[in-house]
């Protein structure tokens, strides 16, 4: 392998129907678009990341839906099921079969983060040369993306973990701090799960045509979502 072949993307995927994507955001802007939404968001991620020539894993949910997921991204990406009772033991394992494959720096994201910069994923890869484990903090306690080097994986780090509260990220880097790990941080990221989440990402790359295009077309053709559901209402007495 050469050294751009010993690194490796995993991008968790799921598919994107109503009910299983995006829920909080479905209760704000209804499942239609929200579903549409996750669409954008997925394939804006995978446009930016193949500008990086890095081997790419999409690691999908439910593992049983391989056929879906073939019929929506085509054949052109590599397809890794998800497998596991829990989020952390899906990383982990996801993880695991990724160093099996010889990759020696290994990067895991998710899929509601459309404008996340590709040079935040060059840094995240550059700091594993001096650094055991890189760790990208979300604005709502959790995380956007880590990654290890595979001489210095740490697997307990999925295990035990509150998933989908405000103190993933904490708890995640006590497990770090108690292994003697050392830990490079990332600039702190917004991923979208609310409507205020939406408003955000909009606002941020209202300018910015080059970033997450399709997201942002289907908010310009669709501005209506990014009211509040009872805005614009008058209460008469």
């Amino acid at each position: 392998m050469n050294q751009a072949d010993q690194r490796c993307i995993l991008l968790f995927v799921k598919h994107p129907e109503k009910g299983s994507v995006k829920k909080r955001l479905s209760e704000e802007i209804g499942a239609d678009a929200a579903v549409a939404l996750y669409q954008n968001f997925v394939l804006d991620l995978l446009a930016s990341v193949k500008g990086l020539s890095i081997p790419l894993w999409v690691c999908f949910y439910p593992p049983d839906d391989s056929k879906k997921f073939s019929l929506w991204l085509g054949t052109q990406y590599h397809l890794v099921p998800q497998e596991g009772k829990d989020l952390g033991e899906r990383m982990k394992n996801a993880f695991s079969r990724a160093f099996e494959h010889d990759f020696r720096n290994v990067i895991l994201m998710g899929s509601d983060i459309p404008d996340l910069p590709m040079e935040i994923m060059d840094e995240a890869f550059i700091s594993l040369d001096t650094s055991d484990i890189v760790i990208g903090p979300a604005c709502d306690g959790g995380y956007y993306l880590i990654g290890f080097r595979s001489d210095r994986f740490v697997p307990e780090i999925f295990e035990g973990i509150s998933w989908g509260t405000r103190t993933v990220l904490k708890e995640t880097l006590d497990i770090c701090i108690s292994q003697g790990e050392r830990v490079y941080t990332l600039p702190e990221w917004q991923d979208v799960d609310t409507l205020s989440d939406l408003r955000d990402l909009e606002k941020r790359n209202r300018y910015t045509p080059f970033s997450c295009p399709g997201t942002m077309a289907y908010i310009s053709a669709h501005k209506d979502i990014l009211r509040e559901p009872n805005e614009g209402l008058k209460t008469w007495a």
